[in-house]
């Protein structure tokens, strides 16, 4: 029974996209789990922001070494070859694992050997205490890219083969290892057990989706040819896309850098906002475009121009639509998201509000930070890398002047800063500079979707503006009548003492019925409008 449910293959895109979302809700739930504990545990001070900073050099290896490669390459290489040849595809397979495991172990050792180095560049405004710390987790997490560029490589095979029940189960098994880590680890070996938890969480992550990698038909064989010509053509493709995506985490790499120079736990209070943000987007736009891929390169391949067209307008509307309503409900009730999730134990009421205003900016771009992944697999899907690595590498600088910029400009008491304060609620706390990292990341994921739309429509014209504007249009209205029945259900909460925000129920229900108020008169007032994008959304999974 077991073999048979990990084994199960979905039948639609729709389908697969709900099973994706679901078990990102589901991760998404791990997570909040993992970041009160941490925050409970920990607050946003000194350990956070040497975790926090032990992540960056580990997820870059990993960025750009394997997933760049499953994104650009692997799934549309794999496709090519298993149409004409099954066993030619699964040699292909056998000789990607053992190229890529290969290299990137060596790649790990070398970083491993050099991690003092490393750390002293990514984190410059740490004591020596600190970085000592650093250098120890980050030389455990080192195992964490080899662990996860192989789990992840399987992961691409099994999706081809759309089984997405046992891929999406993977994430919520790396988050349960982490919180595990948390729990049993850390109060034995201390802050290290965070590293193996992490580690722990990979190991997990690999084997849940090993049967059915079997299951699917592949045979393990000790091939190790360079100039295989599978994997000379996934080098060319994956190199364009893990330049860009290289660029997207130097982004992250300089914002901890300038983080670290700032008064302590900013490191930390930055991801911890930014992962509360990011939850939505991995919950609704990765698992849109993720479902959609490779079904993009099938009918790329087959040169079905109308289908290619309908699936990505189809896939980029839905997304519009089901995260800007989350962008405003986030903006609005930011502070009761924090003081949920993260309001306990040592993280305390100012690590909250600035926790809270970072979130609120990071909303305000959170509708496109989902659509960077739709409009990046549609370029991958045509085997164009080039075009994303272009847009991310034009942003990359941009982002690192606006943060050094917004930071220096938060040192004094100008207009600026007095907007921000005012703006987000600020007033009383000293040192909010990390509100302006979290405000270039913002704005340059702005730039860069607009950058990439144009490019998208010149290149393939997969749009119709007319209708995208048009269903902009009534999500804006819908929009508004949300934020008005939100904020009133909000106040007449507290206004007639329904609630109390002096403990954790009384913040919790405020939140809750905000939210579900907020939510369904977006819907009442989207099928009044006739959306589109609710009734396909309608059609798609409740009537299959």
């Amino acid at each position: 029974m077991i073999k048979k449910f990990l084994n199960t293959q979905t039948q639609s895109m729709s389908f697969a996209s709900l099973i994706l979302a679901g078990s990102y809700f589901v991760s998404a739930g791990l997570g909040l789990i993992r970041d009160r504990l941490l925050a409970s545990r920990f607050g946003a001070g000194n350990e956070l922001d040497v975790y926090y900073a032990a992540f960056t050099i580990p997820d870059f290896i990993a960025l750009i070494l394997v997933f760049g490669a499953i994104s650009a390459a692997i799934i549309p290489i794999f496709n090519s070859y298993y149409t004409k040849s099954e066993e030619d595809a699964w040699q292909y397979v056998s000789n990607l694992l053992n190229v890529f495991l290969a290299i990137i172990i060596i790649v790990c050792v070398i970083f491993i050997i050099f991690t003092p180095f490393f750390v002293s560049l990514i984190a410059p405004g740490f004591s020596l205490e600190k970085r000592i710390e650093t250098i120890l987790l980050m030389r455990i997490m080192f195992l964490s890219p080899i662990i996860l560029g192989l789990s992840n490589i399987i992961s691409g095979i099994l999706q081809n083969f759309n089984r997405f029940l046992v891929t999406a189960l993977a994430p919520l098994m790396y988050n349960l290892g982490i919180i595990l880590g948390i729990l049993f680890l850390v109060p034995q070996i201390g802050i290290a057990g965070l590293a193996w938890g992490v580690v722990f969480g990979g190991i997990l992550h690999l084997l849940i989706q090993v049967p059915s990698f079997f299951h699917s038909g592949f045979t393990y064989k000790l091939n190790f040819n360079l100039k295989h010509p599978g994997i000379l053509k996934t080098f060319k493709l994956m190199v364009p896309r893990s330049i860009g995506l290289g660029a997207g985490q130097f982004n992250t790499v300089v914002i901890n850098i300038i983080a670290s120079t700032l008064v302590s736990g900013s490191v930390a209070v930055f991801n911890l906002a930014n992962n509360l943000s990011s939850i939505f987007v991995s919950a609704i736009a990765v698992s849109i475009s993720t479902a959609i891929f490779p079904s993009l390169s099938k009918d790329y391949l087959k040169d079905d121009k109308r289908d290619f067209e309908k699936k990505f307008s189809n896939a980029l509307l839905q997304i519009i639509f089901l995260i800007i309503p989350i962008s405003v409900l986030i903006f609005i009730l930011r502070a009761q998201i924090v003081r949920v999730v993260l309001g306990t134990g040592k993280f305390g009421w100012i690590d909250t509000r600035l926790t809270a205003a970072c979130l609120g900016i990071f909303s305000l771009s959170l509708c496109f930070q989902g659509l960077i992944f739709i409009l990046s697999k549609t370029f991958y899907a045509a085997h164009n890398t080039k075009i994303p690595a272009i847009a991310s590498i034009a942003t990359v600088v941009f982002n690192v002047l606006i943060s050094l910029w917004f930071v220096w400009m938060l040192k004094f008491n100008g207009i600026f800063y007095n907007f921000l304060v005012w703006s987000l609620k600020l007033q009383g706390v000293e040192n909010i500079a990390v509100v302006g990292l979290a405000l270039a990341y913002s704005i340059t994921v702005i730039v860069q979707v607009f950058f990439l739309l144009f490019l998208l429509y010149k290149k393939f014209k997969l749009f119709s503006v007319y209708d995208l504007l048009k269903s902009i249009y009534k999500i804006v209205i819908a929009s508004i009548i949300m934020v008005i029945v939100t904020i009133l259900i909000r106040q007449w909460l507290v206004l007639f003492n329904f609630v109390s925000l002096q403990n954790f129920f009384g913040v919790f229900l405020q939140l809750i019925l905000s939210g579900l108020a907020g939510v369904c008169s977006y819907i009442i007032i989207s099928f009044i409008l006739k959306s589109e994008e609710l009734k396909h959304i309608r059609e798609s999974f409740f009537n299959r």
